[in-house]
C-alpha cells in the first residue's frame, strides 16, 4: 500500500527540523525523513567549537522557549549571546533536546528514490516503503556536496580525503598530513592533527590565515553599531542586509548574487582558534597536481612563479563544499530536468518553491537565490516560517475543496 501525506521533508538538520517544528505546532500533515543532525554528531570534530555566536545557533520553533540561551539557562550550562564560544557538544546535546521535544515523529528512514506522481511526488525509503506527497521539501545537509579540488581528484581514499567526517585524526598520529585550505574547517582539522600527535601542515592559496576579531564587551559604542552592526551571520552592513533581506537579495542579477556568494565572508576561523594553531602553514600556494608513489603522496604546488613539491602520507581538502542537484543520488532524472537552476541548484521563488509545483528548497541549496544566509544555520529561522506558512496555506486549500 502507497500511503500519501501532505508534505514530506528530506533532511533532519537545523532545516528539516526547524521546518517541522513550525508545521508541528500548527498541526499540519507531515513527515520527516532523517537521522537527526548527522552531520554535526558524526562528522564535525570533537571538541570544536561552533564559529556562529550564541544567539545565531539556535533551531527555530514558534516557541520563545525552544533557543539555545533557554536550554542553557534551564541547565546551568555557561553561555553568552557573543562572549561565550559554543562548545560542539552543548549544541548537539540541545539540538537532540530540540528533536524529542518538537519533532517527535521524526523517521530515521533515507529517501532512496524521489519521483513525480499523479498527486505530487512518489518517495521510496530505504525500507522498501513507499509513499506519495502533495509537496517535498529539500532540506538536505551538505554531506552530498564536499568539493574536492579538481586537479586531486585521481588520488585514491587511502591519500585524499575531505575534511567532513574526521571526527578526530589519531589514525594519522606521527605521519605526516598535509591539510588544504585556510578556513574554519582547515584550522579545526589542524588543531585537532596536533592533539592526535600529527604532523601537520597547512596548504592554502591565501597569503594569510584569518581568524574574526574577539568580542569586546567594553569596545560597544553607538558608533560601532551603526557602523558595523551585528547580525546573524557576522558584523557589518554587508552581512546585516544579507541577513536581514534575503528577499531583496533573491531580486538582484544573477551575476550580483553568484559574485555576493563566493566573495562575501570568506575563509575566515574562530577568534578562539588563533592561539591554538600551532601547524606550519605554505601559504600563497596555488595547488597545480598531486602525485602517488607508493603510500604516499606529493603534492605540486606553485608560489610566485616558483614551483614547489611537497611529500605527505595524507592529504586532507577542506575545501568547503558545492551545492548541486545531480549530486543528490535519490532524485530522479527527469524530475531533475524540470527544474530551473542558477550553476545547478534550484531557483527558489519567494517561498523557496522550485520550478516544480510542490517542490521546496531550503538551506544550502537556497544560497544562491537568497544569498550567504541559508549556508548559515541562523538562515532557518527566516526559512522555516516562510515554507510552513505557504505550505499550511496550500493544505487549508484543499481541506476547504474537501
Amino acid at each position: 500500500m502507497t500511503h500519501f501525506c501532505q508534505t514530506a521533508i528530506i533532511g533532519a538538520g537545523p532545516y528539516g527540523l526547524s521546518l517541522a517544528a513550525h508545521l508541528g505546532a500548527v498541526g499540519a500533515d507531515f513527515r520527516i525523513f532523517g537521522k537527526a543532525m548527522t552531520s554535526w554528531r558524526e562528522n564535525m570534530p570533537g571538541g570544536m567549537m561552533l564559529k556562529s555566536d550564541g544567539f545565531a545557533s539556535n533551531l527555530s520553533s514558534p516557541d520563545p522557549a525552544s533557543t539555545l540561551k533557554v536550554w542553557c539557562a534551564d541547565r546551568g550550562v555557561e553561555y553568552h549571546d557573543q562572549l561565550i564560544p559554543v562548545p560542539l557538544s552543548v549544541f548537539v546535546e540541545y539540538s537532540c533536546w530540540f528533536q524529542k521535544r518538537y519533532v517527535p515523529r521524526l523517521e530515521e528512514q533515507q529517501v532512496v528514490s524521489l519521483a513525480k506522481s499523479p498527486r505530487g511526488f512518489i518517495l521510496t525509503l530505504d525500507n522498501g516503503e513507499q509513499l506519495e506527497a502533495a509537496n517535498v521539501v529539500l532540506a538536505v545537509g551538505i554531506n552530498w556536496f564536499q568539493n574536492l579540488p579538481p586537479s586531486l581528484r585521481g588520488l585514491s581514499r587511502q591519500l585524499l580525503s575531505h575534511s567532513f567526517g574526521h571526527r578526530e585524526l589519531s589514525r594519522f598520529s606521527g605521519k605526516r598530513v598535509l591539510i588544504l585550505g585556510a578556513g574554519a574547517s582547515a584550522v579545526n582539522a589542524a588543531v585537532m592533527a596536533q592533539e592526535d600527535n600529527v604532523d601537520v601542515a597547512l596548504v592554502a592559496r591565501a597569503n594569510l590565515v584569518q581568524f574574526h576579531t574577539a568580542p569586546d564587551p567594553d569596545a560597544v559604542s553607538w558608533l560601532k553599531a551603526i557602523t558595523h552592526p551585528s547580525s546573524g551571520i557576522g558584523p557589518g552592513w554587508r552581512s546585516f542586509l544579507c541577513s536581514n533581506a534575503p528577499r531583496l537579495f533573491r531580486r538582484m542579477p544573477d551575476a550580483f548574487r553568484l559574485r555576493a556568494i563566493k566573495r562575501h565572508l570568506g575563509p575566515e576561523s574562530g577568534w578562539f582558534m588563533q592561539d591554538k594553531l600551532k601547524a606550519h602553514q605554505y601559504l600563497g600556494h596555488v595547488i597545480e597536481g598531486a602525485r602517488a608513489e607508493g603510500d604516499r603522496v606529493t603534492l605540486i604546488t606553485r608560489q610566485d612563479g616558483k614551483w614547489h613539491e611537497i611529500v605527505a602520507d595524507h592529504i586532507i581538502a577542506a575545501t568547503g563544499f558545492r551545492p548541486d542537484l545531480r549530486r543528490l543520488p535519490f532524485m530522479d532524472e527527469a524530475l531533475r530536468g524540470q527544474i530551473t537552476h542558477l550553476e545547478h541548484t534550484p531557483r527558489l521563488s519567494d517561498q523557496f518553491e522550485t520550478s516544480v509545483p510542490g517542490l521546496y528548497a531550503m538551506g544550502i541549496l537556497a544560497a544562491n537565490t537568497f544569498g550567504p544566509l541559508m549556508r548559515f544555520m541562523v538562515g532557518a529561522e527566516y526559512a522555516a516560517p516562510r515554507v510552513a506558512a505557504r505550505l499550511m496555506k496550500m493544505e487549508s486549500k484543499i481541506r476547504n475543496v474537501a
